[in-house]
């Protein structure tokens, strides 16, 4: 259906990006669909997104900005914002019409790491593990890289993963498990470790991604 409203153009299009990338794909939408459903001139279209990875760059971008708004609630403690962000995750891959993390599925089409859209994607997982291990250290967890990098991991898996099975009992095993990540931070520099080196694992592979949020794919903030 052609997008109708008063909204700027750029606002349309990028609109229709979300909604069109997530569902279908981005390999999936090509420029014609997206300048009919934005209802935009071609030129009006192209003044904005110069070609179809600029929009895809775009695309990355909202969502980036979406969850660090999601992750930056304030008022909580180190430990309840990490429950937070999982809790906001498991609502992700519950609420209908679930189709696997945007960028995951994005970094699928563009497996050059020095891609524009493959550097985004990076940061954004970059900036997720460091926001990560941040908190991780003001808990007190002994051994906080290898937390932060089992956090990423069980966002990852959690979100392929409910694919597979239930999305109850998918949220159950990652409550379950980011808890038992936290439990550590209890136990001081005798807790046993995560079971991950200590070295930096790469936050998200640069030539791989899996999978296939709500209805447009955005990061649900948890209240």
């Amino acid at each position: 259906m052609t997008t109708k409203d008063s909204s700027p153009p750029r606002e349309r299009i990028l609109a229709a990006a979300m909604r069109l990338f997530y569902t279908q794909g981005v390999r999936g939408v090509g420029i014609d669909r997206l300048i009919r459903e934005s209802a935009v001139a071609n030129a009006t279209f192209y003044r904005h997104f110069p070609s179809k990875d600029e929009a895809v760059l775009a695309y990355v971008r909202e969502h980036d900005r979406a969850f660090r708004e999601a992750a930056a609630a304030t008022g909580r403690s180190p430990r309840e914002t990490v429950e937070a962000l999982f809790a906001g995750i498991a609502e992700q891959f519950c609420a209908p019409g679930f189709r696997g993390c945007p960028l995951i599925n994005a970094a699928a089409d563009y497996p050059d790491p020095h891609h524009p859209v493959s550097q985004a994607i990076q940061e954004h997982m970059d900036w997720f593990r460091a926001r990560l291990l941040e908190l991780l250290t003001a808990v007190g967890h002994p051994d906080p890289e290898g937390a932060a990098d089992t956090l990423l991991i069980l966002r990852h898996g959690a979100m392929n993963h409910s694919r597979f099975t239930t999305p109850q009992a998918a949220r159950s095993a990652l409550s379950g498990a980011v808890a038992a990540v936290l439990e550590q931070a209890h136990a001081g520099a005798d807790a046993p470790r995560t079971g991950l080196p200590r070295r930096r694992l790469s936050s998200m592979p640069r030539q791989e991604a899996a999978g296939r949020f709500s209805d447009d794919g955005s990061p649900v903030a948890t209240r």
